[in-house]
């Protein structure tokens, strides 16, 4: 498989994931607001690790968002400004998943789409595919 290939893969599992949470937050009543977050990490993961295999790098099996950004910025710069918005989506990799005695709130899912769509759009057009 060619490496656009693996980077078109990548980049559309994370768009996908991005479409994913909007509709769960839009779509449902009551909202889905815990999946929908999840998946605006996972989106935003999987966008960044899509620009990494563009670079052509070889990144660490990890979902911390902000470390692949930081990652990202030794390649863009641009990525150093999404830095806060990365540890604040991280979370939801696992809180999302599992009960928690925090309920994430309607404000907080509508600034983590924000977030996570910001993201995910620097990527691909980054990647320009």
């Amino acid at each position: 498989m060619s490496d656009m290939v693996w980077v078109r893969r990548w980049l559309e599992r994370a768009l996908d994931d991005l479409d994913t949470a909007q509709l769960l937050y839009e779509n449902y009543h009551p909202k889905k607001l815990e999946a929908s977050c999840y998946h605006c990490q996972q989106a935003v993961e999987k966008a960044l690790k899509a620009y990494l295999n563009l670079k052509e790098y070889d990144f660490p099996y990890t979902h911390d968002c902000r470390k692949l950004c930081i990652l990202c910025a030794d390649f863009n710069e641009q990525f150093y400004s999404y830095t806060d918005d990365c540890v604040d989506i991280t979370p939801f990799a696992t809180q999302a998943r599992y009960p928690a005695n925090d309920e994430i709130t309607e404000a907080e899912t509508k600034a983590t789409l924000r977030k996570a769509e910001r993201i995910v759009n620097l990527c691909a057009s980054l990647i320009n595919i």
